[in-house]
């Protein structure tokens, strides 16, 4: 079995009573509508149906429900998300694995009672937040119930970097350019994330608080002879305190990490996502179906890339199957 625990899906009624929401200039407006793999299955199907023992676990596509709607709308429109993935994974169980829940991050209170309900009785195995939040940092204390209550039921926070075109790459330019913002920018948003829960001491008050990184960790297995080395020159030259509340070395709170594989292809990156995280932290997943084959090429790419991995059978088992059976209890 091979089970992409991170795949996107917009559920026909959601679609529609998020329009009816959203602003009509909302930047993904575009990508979402050009893409038919989000809302119709038979396509999804015919893709799937290519790859072998292919199983998904659904998460929700952008944008952020906190993005476009008010805190009562944005409650609205997460029960209604998750209902439809719900209803999808009861009725096609040979397709769909398990949901995660979508949460409206603006009505914290919502979100709490939104996390009980998909939990308890939709029987979704985690849930989906963005960051930044609202343009909020994802350590802000407002967010800590959330972090307790998903560490009370031991299941995994999806973390979903969000970036839009504009914020732009240089201060004297008024919007990103050349898709900037979303290549490099998408990464460096999901690295920011990690190094704020890490140094807020979030990962030190809850131990067995488990967070599922978007394209492996962005760019924290590439640098983390620099996170380390950085850290410790500004501790040492600096008299930088960043790290007194912290009681293990730095580098091993960001191993607390897992990664995805949705790097698109490509085993050279994998192979430094696995030697960071380990074949234990690491799990299958291909941001399908935001591709320009409509979710196919990123799914062949990311298969290609781990079967060329110079790593054991049961390594490369762990990666496509057991990881996500033991983290999200299948």
């Amino acid at each position: 079995m091979k089970i992409d625990i991170y795949p996107h899906i917009m559920p026909v009624k959601y679609k529609e009573s998020l329009y009816k929401k959203a602003k009509k200039d909302f930047y993904l407006k575009k990508v979402n509508d050009a893409l038919p793999t989000l809302w119709n299955l038979d396509i999804r199907f015919r893709i799937m149906d290519n790859y072998e023992g292919i199983r998904q676990v659904l998460t929700l596509a952008s944008p952020p429900v906190e993005e476009v709607a008010g805190p009562k709308d944005a409650v609205e429109l997460s029960k209604i998300a998750n209902d439809q993935m719900a209803e999808m994974v009861m009725k096609y169980p040979n397709k769909f694995l398990a949901g995660v829940a979508c949460l409206p991050m603006n009505n914290i209170d919502g979100a709490l009672k939104e996390v009980e309900r998909a939990i308890e009785e939709l029987n979704f195995k985690g849930v989906q937040i963005f960051t930044p939040i609202n343009d909020k940092p994802i350590d802000r204390p407002e967010f800590f119930s959330l972090y307790e209550k998903m560490a009370q039921y031991d299941l995994p926070i999806w973390i979903h970097p969000k970036r839009g075109p504009d914020i732009p790459d240089y201060r004297t330019e008024d919007h990103s350019m050349y898709w900037i913002f979303s290549m490099f920018g998408w990464p460096y948003e999901t690295t920011a994330a990690m190094t704020r829960l890490v140094f807020s001491g979030i990962l030190e008050k809850f131990p067995n608080l488990k967070f599922i990184t978007h394209h492996c960790g962005g760019m924290v297995p590439y640098f983390e002879q620099r996170v380390i080395g950085g850290q410790d020159y500004a501790e040492t030259l600096l008299r930088a305190t960043y790290t007194r509340s912290l009681n293990k070395p730095l580098i091993e709170y960001f191993h607390m990490f897992y990664g995805d594989t949705a790097l698109y292809g490509g085993t050279a990156s994998l192979m430094c996502g696995y030697n960071f995280f380990g074949a234990d932290h690491l799990l299958f997943g291909t941001d399908m179906p935001y591709d320009s084959e409509g979710g196919n090429r990123y799914v062949r790419q990311t298969i290609d890339a781990i079967e060329k991995m110079q790593i054991s059978y049961s390594d490369k088992k762990n990666i496509f199957e057991d990881n996500a059976k033991r983290l999200l209890r299948l």
